[in-house]
């Protein structure tokens, strides 16, 4: 298994190539990047910003890194590395982005899940740069990058596959950026996904039919899956990990957070769907 940076790097001022000369990446216009001292560059301008300090917070990345770590998400982290993997040629370098990486547990689990003749080019990118720190402690081998969905820092048809796992994608900037036959991986919450904590946290919560996820424009659907599996949490701590990692500890009033607070263990529904979309090529 060989695990090395994703280098090709656009300036996210005027879209140019950036070049790694020493502790910086640079683009010939000579705007120029430093390489903080973790190893993560912050390539997502100040007046792209929507708040002083966007994406997750210190906590919320501590807390599901906690939460991952122990193991309760691996079935989706398996599921997500063999759709990753899947179809890749093994004699060449296959070229990956997590989009909206967190603190990097996906791509530390596909660079697991290579075997030992397969070459990973890995990028992780988020806006929360508390999450691209911690991943850029965890593993120095990939790229680790602090940027935006909506403005990829990175150059046009150079990404084999491309991971958006409960992020936001941005379809036309995906399809940019990835090769012609490329393929996107993306996985969403299903219909009973963490129901139970739902019910405890909500006053009612509602009963939706399950819909089928239409292609993005200039994509074509490959496959579906869907990843379902209980979960058991005994103690305080993981559950309040799980709730503190959730958009549900926002959505959830004072109310419902205190009932999840109160709890000891909590038996669990996961139920995920993963998608996988391939890159059109022009004209197809």
């Amino acid at each position: 298994m060989t695990i090395t940076a994703f280098d090709a790097l656009a300036c996210p001022l005027d879209g140019a190539a950036l070049q790694r000369e020493s502790g910086s990446w640079r683009c010939a216009s000579g705007h120029n990047f430093d390489v903080a001292r973790q190893g993560y560059v912050h390539l997502l301008p100040v007046q792209k910003k929507r708040s002083l300090d966007p994406g997750d917070s210190k906590v919320m990345v501590a807390a599901r890194q906690r939460f991952l770590e122990a193991g309760y998400y691996q079935p989706i982290a398996e599921a997500v590395s063999r759709a990753m993997l899947n179809d890749a040629p093994a004699s060449t370098t296959l070229s990956c982005l997590d989009a909206g990486c967190g603190e990097g547990y996906y791509l530390r689990q596909l660079a697991r899940a290579a075997g030992e003749e397969r070459a990973l080019a890995l990028l992780g990118l988020d806006i929360s740069k508390w999450a691209v720190l911690a991943a850029a402690r965890e593993d120095k081998r990939p790229s680790w990058v602090v940027g935006s969905n909506a403005n990829l820092p990175v150059l046009p048809g150079s990404l084999d596959r491309i991971l958006c796992l409960f992020g936001f994608p941005v379809y036309p900037e995906f399809g940019r950026v990835l090769k012609p036959g490329g393929k996107l991986i993306q996985v969403d919450a299903g219909q009973d996904h963490l129901r139970e904590l739902r019910e405890i946290i909500y006053p009612e919560i509602r009963s939706e039919s399950k819909k089928v996820m239409p292609a993005p424009e200039g994509f074509r659907r490959v496959a579906s899956e869907d990843v379902r599996f209980s979960l058991h949490l005994a103690g305080a701590e993981p559950i309040a990990d799980l709730l503190a990692m959730t958009p549900h500890f926002y959505r959830a009033n004072a109310e419902g957070r205190e009932r999840a607070a109160a709890l000891n263990s909590l038996s669990l529904t996961v139920d995920v769907c993963l998608h996988t979309f391939e890159r059109v090529a022009e004209g197809d």
